[in-house]
């Protein structure tokens, strides 16, 4: 079969040619990301993130942009075909992002990491890199899982609870700038309609989801599925016997968590421990 040539020469990734595509529209019209927030009445900084592949946006910002840019159905067939796409997840990790993308319902449990839903680019690249990636790989990685946040996002966001170990809040990243700008993130999803976050302080004790993260995710239908994961490999479960003892050891950790008032607070007090970067001096 003969090679497949390329002729526009940008991207065939469905994310990453969507944010081109909307760059190359705005540039052609000619607009910088403020003048275009202003006429559609959305915060510009919104597009800038677009652009960057950080987030697709929703359905009702991508058609406005289609009627501004007089492209009837292109850029919403292109977002479509982006929202869909698993191929920029490492192929260990597809199975459970389809299964993400349609739960109506998230539960979570962290030991030491944030979850991707709730990493911000800064966090996300420090610690795909402490994992090895590197260059280009690297930076597909961190786009595909920042936008994975798209999930909580819109009218229609399914209902997501986390509960954090301590210890994920005691792992700072080196940059502080990206750890405080984290932290910010973090206090600011805590605030959102359907979301919550518990925090499980050391004071807790042992609990029985000490070694591994777990999801649950519900499905149309009533049935739960459950997918655990460490450092080295992750396992979809789907037996109902091994479902429902994973989610007593879960309902035994929310119990000794932190309600996510106090578990707000606590975040925003490590923020407050975060180091001012030091102001340079004026020569």
């Amino acid at each position: 079969m003969p090679q497949r040539r390329l002729v526009t020469g940008r991207s065939q990734e469905p994310r990453r040619r969507f944010a081109e595509e909307l760059r190359k529209l705005r540039l052609e019209k000619g607009d910088s990301l403020r003048q275009l927030g202003e006429r559609l009445g959305w915060d510009w900084s919104l597009f800038g993130k677009m652009e960057k592949g950080e987030t697709l946006g929703g359905p009702e910002v991508v058609q406005a942009l289609d009627q501004y840019y007089g492209t009837p159905g292109l850029l919403l067939a292109l977002w479509e075909l982006a929202r869909g796409d698993h191929t920029q997840f490492r192929e260990q990790y597809r199975r459970y992002m389809a299964l993400e993308a349609e739960a109506t319902s998230l539960w979570h449990f962290a030991v030491s990491v944030l979850p991707g839903l709730l990493q911000t680019p800064g966090y996300a690249r420090e610690v795909l890199a402490a994992g090895g990636l590197k260059g280009e790989e690297l930076e597909r990685q961190v786009e595909a899982r920042v936008g994975r946040r798209e999930v909580l996002e819109g009218e229609d966001a399914p209902p997501f609870r986390t509960i954090l170990s301590e210890a994920v809040l005691r792992t700072r990243l080196r940059a502080r700038g990206a750890w405080r700008e984290q932290l910010e993130y973090l206090a600011g999803v805590a605030e959102r309609p359907g979301v919550t976050v518990h925090v499980l302080p050391f004071s807790a004790g042992p609990y029985g989801l000490d070694s591994t993260d777990v999801w649950f995710l519900r499905m149309s239908g009533g049935l739960t599925v459950a997918y655990t994961e460490n450092a080295h490999r992750g396992e979809l479960i789907q037996e109902d016997g091994s479902v429902e003892r994973l989610q007593r050891a879960y309902d035994a950790v929310r119990d000794m968590a932190m309600s996510p008032a106090e578990s707000r607070k606590f975040i925003l007090r490590m923020l407050e421990e975060v180091p001012c970067d030091p102001t340079p001096s004026t020569p």
